[in-house]
Order: structure tokens, then C-alpha cells, then sequence
């Protein structure tokens, strides 16, 4: 097969991009998500594809979503973020877009692409957390991406981590998205702001001023900047997110974790703290061999990618 579109929607934005066989994007685009209302955002699905198919010869799209996909990749079951329930997505955008649409989790899209694009040494067993609005997961076992009996296994972002805790949109409490995602660290970084004015000068100058104004570009500009707030906020979202992959280490003894999503273009300022509280959660730290834990090759690209690619399948 050519060409293929992959689209990526989350929480806060659709990518989109015509994507090659070989895993390189010859177009990109990104729209912002119309959060709770399923039809304004098929729209702008289907007008990015239709606007892709005037210039190139594409033969499938292949859709990320950030939900719970059924094991026909076909209906959207459940986005907590977006207030979806039971949408079927792939009927929708293909009698408006006339080909053929493979819709997956876009997490397990994220790690399909990683793996299949991501480098030689990408393993056979690998784990994908994407660090967004909310947190997904992706498994590679075996070289093959593993999807559970329904669909909708690797939803690491709603595994519960503290009993009675945040409220999240998936109705449950505590889940791990609600302490290690880019909605956590916003919120962890206005309240530090409010909290200690005095040291977060840099992080709300960024925005208007007032802690509601601080939002997660100007974390991540502001810690950049080595503003002790903002480095404590990623210390903050680190902490749970290390604690997570520790736990999940010991439930499946991944070769590597490759940590992706918007948060994760942070770099080092994610990844060095991350490490450091997953080598001290680990259980039987130092005397078991340990996974790598790096970012994502791909980028944010990961998830179109890899969704262009399954859309081959």
C-alpha cells in the first residue's frame, strides 16, 4: 500500500499528516479538539482528510483516539477527556471520506509507530506511556501489539493509585492520569504559584500574571529557565509517573519504556526526575536487571505515524 493518513486526536488537539510506507510525513496539520461534541469533531477529521486527498493519492486513514476502542477498531467505547460514549467513528468517517478508516487507541498507535519507526534497536517487548492531557499506554509483546481481549487492554492512566483520590473524568477516583499527566502538572504548577508567589516570578510572567493563567507550555518554558516552582512541578508529576512505571516493571518486565505524548517535549526536565523515582520505587532495585526508560523518537509524530501504518494492516 502507498500512502496512508494517520490522525491523531487528544484531548486538546487533532494532528493529522499523509504518511509514507517507509514511516515519513510528507504533510502535516493540527486543529484544535472540539472537546465534547462527537460531530463538530468527525468535521475535523473529515476535512483534514478530504483536504489531504486533493494532493495526494491516499489509500487508507488510520485514527489515534484517546479512548477506549473496540476490538473491530471500529466504535470510540469511552473517552474520558473528550466525554465520548459509544461512537462509532469508523462508519462515521468513512461514508464521508470514501476509504477505508482503521480507528485504534492512540496510545497503541503511539507504540505501533515507535516500533515500527522508532530505530533498529527498538525491542521485541516494550512498553509505551504517552504523558498528555491524560496518561495512555501502549504494549509491544513479542513484536506484536497487544490489545487485550475487548480492545481496550494498556489503560495504564486509570489504573487507581490513590483510593478516594482526584476525580477523574472516567468517573472513577485516583487514577494514575490524574497525578502524572499534562493536566496534573498544570495544576500542581498554579497552586505552587499561588503558594509561593514569590519564587514563581518567572512562570507567571509567562502568562497574564495570576496562577489560573499559567498553562503547560509556560511550565516547561519557565522550568527551562530554572524557576524553582515550575522544576518543583515537574519533580511533582515525576515523582507519580516514576512510581507507575516501577509497578508496572514489576507486572510485566518490559525491555523499555518509551515515554511519549506532548508533556514528554520537555526532555530531560521529565525524564532525569522520572528516572530517578522509578529507581527508587523499583521493587528489588539493584538486584534485577532494570528497562530503559527514554522518550520517544518520533515525537509527537508517534501517534499519526504509527496510526497511518495500522491502517496498512
Amino acid at each position: 500500500m502507498g500512502l496512508t493518513v494517520g490522525i491523531d486526536v487528544g484531548g486538546t488537539k487533532v494532528a493529522g499528516g499523509v504518511v509514507d510506507d517507509s514511516g515519513n510525513v510528507l504533510q502535516s496539520d493540527v486543529r484544535k479538539t472540539v472537546g465534547r461534541d462527537p460531530e463538530a469533531l468527525e468535521g475535523s477529521i473529515i476535512e483534514l482528510i478530504n483536504e489531504y486527498k486533493l494532493s495526494y493519492e491516499v489509500e487508507a486513514v488510520g485514527v489515534g483516539f484517546a479512548g477506549f476502542i473496540d476490538e473491530k477498531r471500529s466504535r470510540v467505547l469511552m473517552a474520558a477527556n473528550l466525554g465520548w460514549k459509544d461512537e462509532p467513528l469508523k462508519a462515521a468517517l468513512e461514508s464521508q471520506v470514501g476509504l477505508p478508516v482503521v480507528v485504534e487507541n492512540d496510545a497503541n498507535a503511539a507504540a505501533w509507530g515507535e516500533y515500527r519507526f522508532g530505530g533498529d534497536d527498538i525491542p521485541l517487548d516494550m512498553v509505551c506511556v504517552t504523558v498528555g492531557t491524560g496518561i495512555g499506554g501502549g504494549l509491544i509483546l513479542g513484536g506484536h501489539l497487544y490489545r487485550g481481549a475487548h480492545g481496550v487492554a494498556a489503560e495504564f492512566g486509570h489504573l487507581c493509585v490513590e483510593p478516594e483520590g482526584r476525580l477523574c473524568g472516567c468517573g472513577n477516583r485516583g487514577c494514575w492520569e490524574q497525578y502524572a499527566s499534562g493536566n496534573a502538572l498544570v495544576r500542581e504548577a498554579r497552586q505552587l504559584a499561588a503558594d509561593r508567589r514569590a519564587e514563581a516570578q518567572i512562570l507567571l510572567g509567562l502568562g497574564d500574571g495570576s496562577p489560573e493563567g499559567v498553562s503547560g507550555k509556560h511550565v516547561t518554558e519557565a522550568a527551562r529557565l530554572d524557576d524553582p516552582v515550575a522544576l518543583a512541578a515537574f519533580d511533582y508529576l515525576a515523582g507519580w509517573l516514576g512510581q507507575g512505571i516501577a509497578d508496572l516493571t514489576s507486572l510485566l518486565d518490559p525491555a523499555c519504556f518509551i515515554i511519549g505524548g506532548g508533556v514528554s517535549e520537555a526532555g530531560d526536565l521529565l525524564l532525569g526526575p522520572t528516572r530517578r523515582a522509578f529507581s527508587a520505587a523499583l521493587s528489588g532495585g539493584g538486584t534485577r536487571p532494570s528497562p530503559q526508560i527514554r522518550l520517544a523518537k518520533l515525537g509527537n509524530a508517534a501517534g499519526l505515524v504509527g496510526a497511518a501504518d495500522l491502517a496498512r494492516i
